[in-house]
Parts: structure tokens; sequence; C-alpha cells
């Protein structure tokens, strides 16, 4: 069974930074392209990054390009999202996705995902 859990959410202020992890466990991690998203409230969930199995290829959405790092420990089974220089429009619930297809600027999700994680920014 395929299972992924996340960790590492929480409150933050403006300018701040949170490192979120998300640990895989059911099949062999290190053959799964792995992303993350994110969804505010209101609104659709979105795409975050994406790392490629093996972790030579990222791909990010703008809004977060230059801010966040997507990584993986595949000796771990963890993919990581380091957040820097957070702001408000950051605030959302954060999920972990595995096995999807990484795209030339995306990434098409499975149907593996993880509880979700809240991230707060406060002004």
């Amino acid at each position: 069974q395929v299972q992924l859990v996340e960790s590492g959410g929480g409150l933050v202020q403006a300018g701040g930074s949170l490192r979120l992890s998300c640990a895989a466990s059911g099949r062999t991690f290190s053959s799964d392209a792995m992303g993350w998203f994110r969804q505010a409230p209101g609104k659709e969930r979105e795409f975050v990054a994406a790392i490629n199995w093996s972790g030579n290829r990222r791909v990010y959405a703008d809004s977060v390009k230059g801010r966040f790092t997507i990584s993986r420990d595949n000796a771990k089974n963890t993919v990581y999202l380091q957040m820097n220089s957070l702001t408000p429009a950051d605030t959302a619930v954060y999920y972990c996705n595995r096995g999807g297809t990484p795209l030339f600027t995306s990434y098409e999700p499975s149907s593996y995902w993880g509880q979700g994680n809240q991230v707060t920014v406060s002004s």
C-alpha cells in the first residue's frame, strides 16, 4: 500500500522559512517522480514543484521560483520542500504527490496524495 506522510508545516512570519517533508512507503521510492501542490482556501489545488526520480531535474511554478527548492533523499524515501522568503500568499495546505508524470514546466499528478500539511504565513 502506497503511503505518504507529510510533516513540517506550521505558522511563520512573512519573510521566514519552513521545510516540508514527505516520507513515502509502499513501493520503490527511487523509481517515482514526486511533486508538491498546494490549496488555499476557496481556490483550486495548484502545482508548486516537482522532481524526477533521480533528482537531477526539477520544475517549479512561476510563483515560487527562486524561493522554494524541492529535493529528495532516495535512501530515506523522502522528498522535501524548502520554502524561503514566505509571504501570506503562500498560505495553503500543502500536499505531496507520488508517481506522477513530470512535464516540461509542470507535473501531472497521480492518484497518490499525502494527507496535507497546513502552512500559514502571517503578515
